[in-house]
């Protein structure tokens, strides 16, 4: 039975632990059944608050659908790591790039097993069958979820571009084309249910194989002597 609870009112702080329980009850009940199925009530109860403090934490269903794809992401791919030192532009060339291969494999890793995941696999099926019955449904996946790492690797390869360790002449394009290939033909077979995720030495050899090719594709010329 959920008990009535307080307002948190002005000047008194949320509960994190309770925002917490309701991204997680979020999660598995869009995940299990979908957008449109997933009711604010349904949510409150599954995480075991009322829900006056449901709202107190979230709007409407919208911004808490948004916050749990969101907390998903962040979970894989903090932005701590698209953050570079700005030392970097300084380290000699050769060492400099060797950074950046590892920072793109870890990258990379990240994103592979996000996509790989059972959650995200879900994620997109659900995307999928509920897309034409709620028009808003992909803008909000989008803009919680890719989107933020487009713009994350958009800001990372601009930066690696200013230190004239890769020329990347479109960012944009370039986190694209990263993302794409990270995904791979793996994730269309895991996503229709024709093969299982990658495992572990799979993985890493798949992601290195891309970043090797992403850091040929743009290679600085090198410099006149």
């Amino acid at each position: 039975m959920i008990l009535p609870e307080r307002p948190s009112g002005p000047g008194r702080p949320k509960d994190p632990a309770k925002r917490q329980a309701i991204l997680q009850a979020a999660q598995a009940l869009f995940l299990g059944n979908g957008y449109e199925g997933s009711s604010m009530e349904a949510i409150a109860s599954e995480a075991g608050v009322s829900k006056l403090t449901l709202y107190s934490h979230f709007k409407d269903k919208e911004s808490l659908f948004n916050a749990a794809v969101q907390s998903i992401c962040n979970a894989s791919l903090p932005s701590s790591l698209f953050q570079l030192d700005d030392s970097l532009a300084a380290t000699a060339a050769s060492a400099a790039l060797v950074l950046v291969r590892q920072r793109l494999q870890e990258i990379g890793l990240a994103l592979h097993q996000l996509v790989s995941s059972p959650e995200s696999i879900g994620l997109h099926r659900v995307m999928a069958s509920m897309s034409t019955a709620n028009s808003q449904l992909p803008r909000l996946f989008i803009e919680a979820g890719p989107q933020r790492l487009l713009d994350d690797l958009q800001r990372l390869f601009g930066q690696l571009s200013h230190f004239r360790l890769l020329e990347i002449e479109q960012p944009q394009r370039a986190a694209e084309h990263f993302c794409v290939l990270i995904k791979g033909i793996a994730h269309f077979y895991q996503l229709i249910g024709y093969a299982p995720a990658l495992d572990a030495p799979q993985a890493e050899s798949h992601v290195a194989d891309v970043v090797a090719l992403f850091m040929r594709a743009y290679q600085a010329a090198e410099k006149p002597a």
